[in-house]
């Protein structure tokens, strides 16, 4: 297994999130909570659980609402920001290619929801470094959906990929993304590994999803410090939320109310009247 001195990460935390609108005009998607934890938390934990930690091993690249990401992250890992607007997943890799200094980096997506109860986070993913020589691609992929089309060798990405730098050391900080710029080539070159991964994978990008993601992680899970006078079933309650109607199959965010006399099912609740359904 490649040792920590000869990897780092980065989780790539830039994008706008439009599918989550209007939720997204409130917090970057990296920072919506999934179990009442930030996206970004649990990617910032599952690689901590590979022994990557701290600003010179772990990098986080941020733009659409860059401020709360920073404000986010403090000191536990190397920032990048692009003031210009999101890069792309290249272009934040590129930008970065003086932090990464000749190692191989292990990317992942702050949006991706991973979960495997067998494992810890952090173990779950370690097939991507295990035996590793620093010269091949490693992508964790699922299986594609049945009648999907697109993917890799019938597998679609999961969230994690790991590059050598020799992929990473011609990208530039030019807007562009993985797919084309690494990801391709590399599977052309037949120098492209799939690792698939056994857990539970969820791309957050829509209402929805990201609705299943939360109820996944932490169905009936009420936050200590929420108030809930009212009936709430099979939802997540974030932090001094107040609940005082019905909620089912909901999520709740933190500081958000549910007036008496409401009826929400299938939908997330932000601020004090923010409904977003799903």
């Amino acid at each position: 297994m490649t040792g920590p001195a000869e990897v780092c990460a980065v989780v790539l935390a830039a994008g706008e999130g439009r599918r989550l609108r209007p939720l997204t005009e409130l917090l970057p998607k990296a920072l919506c909570p999934v179990g009442n934890v930030a996206l970004l938390d649990r990617a910032l934990t599952r690689i901590g659980g590979l022994g990557l930690h701290g600003a010179s091993d772990v990098a986080v690249n941020a733009a659409y609402l860059a401020d709360q990401v920073v404000s986010h992250v403090g000191d536990r890992a190397h920032l990048s920001v692009e003031p210009d607007g999101p890069l792309g997943t290249a272009g934040g890799i590129g930008r970065l290619r003086g932090w990464i200094d000749g190692r191989g980096v292990l990317i992942g997506n702050a949006d991706a929801y991973l979960a495997d109860p067998r494992r810890e986070p952090g173990r779950d993913i370690a097939a991507l470094l295990e035996g590793w020589g620093g010269e091949t691609a490693r992508m964790l992929t699922r299986p594609l959906p049945p009648g999907a089309k697109g993917g890799f060798s019938g597998q679609r990405f999961a969230g994690f990929s790991l590059l050598p730098w020799r992929y990473v050391r011609d990208l530039t900080d030019e807007p562009a993304d993985l797919v084309r710029t690494a990801w391709r080539p590399a599977e052309a070159a037949g120098e492209l590994e799939l690792v698939t991964y056994d857990g539970v994978y969820i791309d957050t990008g829509t209402p929805a999803d990201y609705l299943t993601a939360n109820l996944h992680a932490a169905a009936g899970e009420t936050d200590p410090t929420a108030t809930v006078t009212g009936r709430v079933t099979a939802s997540v309650i974030g932090a001094h939320a107040e609940v005082h109607g019905t909620v089912t199959r909901c999520v709740i965010w933190p500081g958000a109310t549910v007036r008496e006399g409401e009826t929400l099912h299938d939908a997330i609740r932000a601020g004090k009247d923010l409904t977003v359904p799903t």
